[in-house]
């Protein structure tokens, strides 16, 4: 048998001493051919384990079940003696680290030889804990934000407790880059009216990074849910992200953001292209499609519109009848065609900051409801209350009574705060009335001219 790197009697370590790397205290060569060799790897993968595991590396056995004879040979070698005949080769990891010391191939010990071999080995508690506390610390732009934006602290604790951040970002410093730049979105939501190619681009320099499918868009429109009280089914398709984003003053784009509109007034004396396109409508009493791109043309002046009263719908149907019955004589009608849309709610405060004062009719469901809500919290943001229109218990009540409406199917609702009995009636009753079936009464309303 050829003589082991390291005879049983460890007596000639001194003749090695130059082979010695003396920046780590590790001879390579001699723990490659000793320890490194292939028949122990099982040995040291063992020893890599514990130290994984923050044990002692010279502490206690391993053992290896039905060795090989070259694993046999590999271990008396390494040890200077025969392991044992068993079926299970055991070896005292104090052995090897007595003999690695002795022989001054690793005088620092056992792990320090494994180390050697393996690269460093991370301790895997020390390694968690250190991995928490880089991904809390990612947290650290949105913590500053909800500090400013007490609003946000709700959806802030959620993303927390989901691992929103560490859902959407590969690593810590790609969660906290992403948190950075959700910050700088969400500071400037919501916003009087913008798309989200042109919020994006100015917030973080990618005019797509708010496209549907991001990370980015993904954990704004989870902050948007939370401000809105939307939960995830309402976002789970696009025409109720788009919905949500319109919540907070963005489009998609300035195109396929729109409001349908009749007879709104513009100022006296005003000659933007804007202003003519309306006067051109109204003077033939025809309802009219503006585009939130349109709409930038609004005029910018303060042209006082006081004691004007706006009418506020939700179905095209009302507009339409509106218009056939009675034209360029019918009272300003804005439609929302459901939830307000950037443009739409980019006209109502252009109107109310200028004096005009809403009425809102819409369904008599939740969906109507949660419409109603929104454009009653625009008008009180501008200082002029909005007024329901025909929109309350007493005209409700009547409607049923008259045997208007069809089952409502899921009659839970929105609160109704200007008449908190409505919601009440509402899930009683269990009976949608639709605009449709009362657009009678609101073209009187609109014929009459009753403020």
């Amino acid at each position: 048998m050829a003589a082991p790197d390291v005879p049983a009697n460890h007596v000639d370590h001194v003749d090695h001493m130059d082979h010695v790397d003396h920046m780590d205290h590790v001879d390579h060569d001699r723990l490659r051919r000793l320890l490194g060799a292939p028949e122990l790897a099982w040995l040291v993968d063992r020893v890599a384990e514990r130290l994984a595991a923050g044990t002692p590396a010279a502490e206690g056995t391993a053992a290896l079940t039905d060795p090989s004879p070259e694993q046999r040979r590999a271990a008396e070698r390494l040890l200077g003696r025969p392991p044992g005949r068993g079926r299970t080769l055991t070896i005292r990891l104090g052995d090897v680290e007595t003999v690695l010391c002795d022989s001054r191939i690793s005088p620092d010990g056992l792990a320090a030889a494994v180390t050697a071999l393996r690269g460093p080995i991370p301790v895997r508690h020390e390694t968690a804990a250190a991995d928490r506390t880089a991904w809390d610390s990612a947290h650290e732009p949105l913590e500053r934000l909800a500090a400013d934006r007490p609003e946000l602290a709700p959806w802030l604790r959620h993303a927390r407790a989901t691992g929103l951040l560490k859902r959407h970002a590969p690593t810590p410093d790609a969660a906290l880059g992403l948190a950075e730049q959700s910050a700088r979105v969400l500071s400037a939501l919501p916003h009087s009216g913008t798309v989200r190619p042109i919020l994006a681009a100015g917030a973080v320099g990618d005019a797509h990074a708010l496209d549907d499918g991001r990370p980015l868009s993904a954990l704004i429109l989870s902050a948007i849910r939370s401000l809105s009280g939307l939960t995830a089914a309402d976002t789970a398709h696009a025409e109720g992200r788009r919905a949500a984003w319109a919540g907070v003053g963005v489009a998609t784009d300035d195109l396929s953001s729109r409001v349908l509109v009749l007879n709104i007034p513009t100022p006296p004396g005003d000659d933007s292209i804007l202003s003519r396109v309306l006067q051109l409508a109204a003077a033939d009493g025809e309802p009219l499609t503006l585009t939130l791109r349109q709409l930038r043309g609004l005029p910018a002046g303060h042209a006082d519109l006081s004691g004007q009263t706006v009418s506020v719908c939700e179905n095209p149907a009302v507009v339409s009848a509106a218009a056939d019955a009675f034209s360029a004589e019918c009272l300003p009608l804005v439609c929302l065609e459901g939830t307000p849309s950037v443009a739409a709610t980019r006209l109502l405060r252009w109107l109310l900051d200028r004096g005009a004062r809403l009425r809102y009719h819409g369904d008599f469901d939740p969906g109507g409801f949660r419409i109603a809500v929104q454009v009653f919290a625009l008008a009180a943001r501008a200082g002029i209350p909005a007024a329901p229109w025909r929109y309350d218990s007493r005209a409700y009540l009547d409607a049923a009574a008259r045997g208007l409406g069809s089952p409502l199917a899921a009659p839970s609702s929105p609160d109704t705060p200007w008449d908190p009995d409505l919601r009440h009636h509402l899930e009683t009753n269990a009976v949608r009335v639709e605009e449709e079936h009362v657009v009678g009464e609101l073209l009187d309303d609109l014929a009459r001219g009753e403020r």
